[in-house]
């Protein structure tokens, strides 16, 4: 099968070379074009996935045209770049763009209150390529060990199971297992808002709190991604699995997490502009939460972790402040 992947960061190298290891022809895309030619004469992503060989049935390219005829297009780019991409690709393939099936693995959301909600990536895509063969993909799935084999489990999601399963077919090996949903919107919901819970442990750790704070932030907040969630029409039972609880787990317990890191250097007293020009890669819970906490504000959702995540963030609040604010909350009944 031709299968293009769009964005060489970690995550879209390891899930090009794991298509290209299945036996796939892959096509992967690099905005930059010096990258693009390293990766195709050097065969190793240095940047951003150092030591992993890459296979030969990966191709490195800077041009989007090379994406023609492919398949499946895997997404794998910043959310903030996820609409500029999408135009860009739907002006390079012409009419092919929307014979392509799309997988998105981007974990982001929009807020626009001309549009009156929240926007999924795979909403921003659909919008922009004007098709509906868009599908989400998410779950506990570091690139790293992607890419070193470690047995990852993630999940498919999207409105045609039937072609669900046939995308499911084309990824899954015996090291990376996929199930699938139609529950499209809340695998996306849950895979952007785990990210700002995961900003909210780090600084939990970076105070030097214990594991009985980060438990209880890990518990809340997996119920702040339901609240969240099912007042937007998603299924309940999404963020018990893979997308939200398996994500949520090892996004606050992990030093590999990008979101956790943030948190921990932001609760040391680093501020936000000095770690955003030190990361080579993308934190998207830093975006994320600005999303939600306008959203929620809008229409009366209480995220009080959220909230605090966001004050700390983008309104110069104290962290341990914060953190006693939430302990000092009114007495309630546990809710889930």
């Amino acid at each position: 099968m031709e299968i293009g992947v769009v964005g060489s960061g970690s995550w879209g190298t390891a899930v090009a070379r794991l298509l290209a290891e299945k036996g796939h022809h892959v096509r992967l895309w690099a905005r930059n074009p010096d990258l693009a030619q390293t990766l195709a004469t050097e065969r190793e992503n240095a940047a951003y996935l150092p030591g992993v060989t890459l296979p030969d049935a990966l191709r490195a390219t800077s041009d989007l045209s090379d994406l023609k005829g492919c398949s499946i297009g895997v997404l794998a780019v910043p959310s903030f770049a996820i609409r500029d991409v999408a135009r860009n690709l739907d002006d390079a393939l012409g009419p092919d763009v929307r014979e392509t099936v799309w997988v998105s693995l981007t974990k982001g959301l929009e807020y626009r209150t001309d549009a009156g909600g929240l926007t999924t990536m795979s909403e921003a895509l659909r919008e922009e390529l004007r098709t509906d063969r868009v599908f989400a993909l998410s779950g506990p799935s570091f690139a790293r060990e992607v890419a070193h084999g470690s047995p990852t489990t993630v999940v498919l999601a999207g409105p045609d199971l039937d072609l669900a399963e046939s995308i499911q077919t084309a990824f899954m090996t015996a090291r990376f297992r996929v199930y699938t949903s139609s529950d499209r919107r809340g695998v996306e919901l849950a895979g952007a808002t785990k990210n700002v819970i995961a900003l909210a442990a780090g600084i939990s750790d970076g105070l030097g709190h214990g594991d009985n704070a980060k438990g209880a932030l890990v518990s809340r907040g997996l119920v702040e991604m339901t609240r969240l969630g099912t007042a937007l029409s998603a299924e309940k039972e999404t963020f018990f699995g893979l997308a939200g609880l398996g994500d949520l787990v090892i996004t606050c317990m992990s030093g590999q997490s990008r979101n956790h890191t943030v948190g921990e250097q932001l609760a040391q007293g680093e501020s936000l502009a000095t770690i955003r020009s030190e990361m080579r890669m993308v934190a998207e819970g830093v975006h994320a939460v600005r999303a939600i906490d306008g959203f929620a504000t809008a229409h009366a959702i209480e995220l009080p972790i959220t909230g605090a995540v966001h004050a700390v963030l983008y309104e110069d609040a104290d962290p341990q402040a914060q953190l006693d604010a939430l302990m000092r909350r009114d007495p309630k009944r546990e809710r889930i």
